[in-house]
């Protein structure tokens, strides 16, 4: 299926593996790739050298192009955007807008800039900067997300700008592309689906919660990092959501130190992470040091295994999830029932 996308970034279906935090290493984002969707790593989470020799890895493991996620407000952002350039990385996407200079400096070397956004007047911002096309996420995707349902937010975004558009939120199948595609997306964003493949290095206890949840246990709350934050509701955010302040800040300050020590930030560094995360946005300070905080939270279960301790964002498909299929799998999938569905549609004739 040839789209937007795919013409864009050279893949052969229009389907791309988010980049999530301690989830999208070099084994997931190579096996998407190699699967024909774009694989994006997730860099948030990695120090510098950690994210070259990831980049390294997934090139080695595939021919096929794939992309790194970045925070566009971190410290080190144009440091790790010259490693891009310099191992040749075919896509670079953005949880926040980047600023007009980063998105020149990527273009002018080749790479592609994706940025994610969850409003349309973001995505015609970015538009305006050079961007060349746009994830939108609907409310129903995990993690951070916003209020507005995709079904809502992604044709105002596909009115509004000139580039191709990506659908991200409640995807998970062949209807759901091509539903995107009715609209006037260019493809489809997936996150929990990946995680929940034999792909994803997920620890399995923590893909049996998933597995496990209905529609009604995936819940938006504030508790974790003062913004909306789509997760499985577990004991934590129980009790999260109901701790004092005092407790909830001596909690977030060791988590904070644990995710310092693990990557390499200095806490000065930590701070003006903070503080771009505080822009714009009606935190207060002990929410900002909770910010920090949110890393150890996800690590705890995407990579310790730690359902009683940390945090699983998730999308609300993961209530209608029941496997765990490979990546081949997964999106030989959804391009075969893609492929029924729009056979079955009437003629326009």
């Amino acid at each position: 299926m040839e789209t937007a996308l795919t013409e864009l970034v050279g893949v052969r279906h229009p389907i791309v593996q988010t980049g999530m935090g301690w989830v999208a290493g070099p084994r997931l984002v190579s096996a998407a790739a190699n699967a024909g969707a774009l694989g994006v790593l997730a860099s948030a989470t990695m120090t510098t050298a950690q994210l070259r020799q990831a980049v390294r890895k997934v090139a080695a493991r595939t021919d096929a192009p794939f992309g790194v996620n970045l925070r566009a407000d971190a410290g080190d952002a144009r440091e790790r955007v010259r490693i891009i350039i310099e191992e040749g990385v075919r896509v670079a996407s953005f949880a926040l807008a980047p600023s007009r200079d980063l998105i020149a400096e990527l273009k002018d070397a080749g790479v592609v800039v994706i940025p994610s956004i969850g409003a349309r007047r973001h995505a015609e911002k970015v538009a305006a900067w050079g961007a060349d096309a746009v994830i939108v996420q609907g409310g129903e995707g995990g993690g951070h997300t916003g209020e507005v349902a995709t079904t809502v937010l992604l044709p105002q975004v596909v009115d509004a700008v000139d580039i191709p558009v990506v659908a991200a939120g409640g995807f998970h199948d062949g209807r759901g592309l091509v539903a995107a595609l009715a609209y006037g997306a260019a493809g489809v964003a997936m996150g929990t689906r990946f995680l929940l493949t034999s792909d994803s290095t997920v620890p399995d206890a923590v893909k049996a919660a998933y597995l496990a949840a209905t529609v009604k246990d995936i819940t938006v709350t504030r508790a974790v990092d003062g913004l909306p934050h789509r997760m499985l509701r577990t004991e934590l955010v129980a009790s999260l959501e109901g701790a004092g302040r005092a407790r909830t800040l001596a909690r977030a300050a060791r988590r904070a130190a644990g995710f310092r020590k693990l990557s390499g930030l200095s806490w000065p560094q930590l701070v003006r992470d903070g503080l771009a995360m505080k822009h714009g946005k009606d935190l207060t300070w002990s929410q900002v040091l909770l910010a920090a905080n949110t890393p150890m939270l996800l690590r705890a279960s995407m990579v310790e295994g730690r359902t009683d301790l940390g945090v699983m964002a998730s999308g609300q498909v993961a209530g209608v999830i029941d496997d765990l299929p490979s990546c081949d799998e997964l999106i030989t999938r959804v391009m075969h029932e893609a492929a029924r569905v729009l056979a079955t549609l009437p003629s326009r004739g």
